[in-house]
């Protein structure tokens, strides 16, 4: 019995080692063969890293606001008996836009005119008489003053007639319309909105440090989200004498052509106010940036031989940088590159230093200082 068990023990322990030899003879060869395995290169896109000039500009959140803008209003009570506009409408200074009943004013005006017809005929008659000494020098000045009196009434009324015609104080571009035919105004009411759109001023406000750079007729740049794609161009014309308290600000305007009236007073823009003098800056694609909290960094591309096989390969090293300021797609590096290096602009998050890489810009987004994307 005990021989049969040593027998059996003996077998399974030949059997087991046979196994482990087995399978330490394939993680041998394993070893082996990673460790003579060569990892492929990775694929990725690059820009060659270069100096070139900025302009330097002031951003700011802006108000569009119209040059001449007014609510028109009737200026004295009536009905109205004419209306001589459309909303919307473009009109000329002086043209007339409602016109009020003025009946009762046209009564009141013959009657005036009537009324000095008489003292003027008195006045005449009291003259000849007063030539002849037969009225006293009183009466004459009475008549006088008759005429006078007679002839301020007419333009009391004309004046009063004058206000029934409402007219456009400028011109420009009309709102809707908030009068009706017949309607009742009292003096003050709305009757329609008038705005002047070209050209057309821009409002913004700027830090205080920034005053010393402003000055007028430097080139502001204005987008809206009405039109995206445009870019309007004008001119910084005044700024406000003081300084805001409280936000350490000074209100700034600008002119802006609007031939097409696209910019409409009240609408929210972005301004840059260009400096006139350029920087020399190093700009990267914002995609080449690895953003961490213990600091900024970039793979640059170095080429190295392999000591192995021979060959020139393109080894990544990865580069902290320091970062300033950022156009569009660009960021300014401003410590950490130098004008001539390579670097990747894509998948910053998967790479290392010393890896192996391919550079294959065929599908690349293009990056642009001023990017203009379009809704998807």
């Amino acid at each position: 019995m005990l021989k049969k068990t040593l027998i059996a023990a003996a077998g399974v322990f030949i059997l087991v080692g046979a196994i482990v030899f087995a399978k330490l003879g394939q993680f041998s060869a394993m070893g082996e063969a990673a460790k003579n395995m060569v990892m492929p290169a990775e694929t990725v896109t690059a820009m060659l890293v270069e100096d070139t000039q900025w302009e330097q500009f002031i951003p700011a959140i802006a108000t569009v606001t119209a040059v001449q803008g007014v609510k028109v209003s009737a200026e004295a009570s009536g009905r109205v008996s004419k209306i001589n506009f459309k909303s919307g409408a473009f009109v000329k200074q002086g043209e007339s836009l409602i016109q009020l009943d003025t009946a009762s004013e046209n009564a009141q005006l013959a009657s005036a005119k009537a009324a000095a017809a008489l003292a003027k005929a008195d006045l005449t008659r009291v003259k000849r008489l007063h030539k002849q000494k037969l009225v006293s020098q009183g009466e004459l000045d009475s008549a006088e003053a008759k005429v006078k009196e007679t002839v301020a009434l007419i333009q009391n009324v004309r004046a009063l007639i004058a206000k029934k015609t409402i007219n456009a104080p400028f011109s420009g571009r009309l709102g809707l319309r908030e009068v009706n035919l017949g309607q009742i105004l009292r003096e003050g009411d709305a009757i329609v909105s008038l705005h002047t759109l070209d050209p057309i001023y821009v409002d913004f406000s700027i830090p205080q440090k920034a005053l010393s750079r402003l000055k007028p007729g430097l080139e502001v740049r204005v987008t809206v989200d009405a039109a995206p794609k445009d870019i309007f161009v004008g001119q910084v014309v005044a700024s406000n004498p003081e300084v805001d308290p409280v936000l350490r600000s000074v209100r700034v305007r600008a002119k802006i052509a609007n031939p097409s009236e696209v910019l409409r007073a009240g609408m929210f823009a972005n301004a840059r106010v260009v400096m006139p003098d350029k920087k020399t800056v190093l700009p990267v694609a914002a995609t080449a940036i690895a953003f961490a909290t213990f600091g900024d960094s970039v793979f640059v591309i170095e080429k190295k031989n392999n000591e192995k096989s021979g060959e020139t390969e393109q080894v990544l090293r990865q580069q902290f940088v320091q970062l300033g300021q950022r156009q569009g797609d660009f960021v300014n590096v401003i410590k950490g590159l130098k004008a001539g290096d390579r670097v990747t602009t894509s998948g910053v998050f998967k790479l290392r230093s010393g890896m192996k890489v391919v550079i294959d810009n065929t599908l690349a987004p293009k990056p642009s200082l001023n990017p203009n994307p379009s809704d998807s």
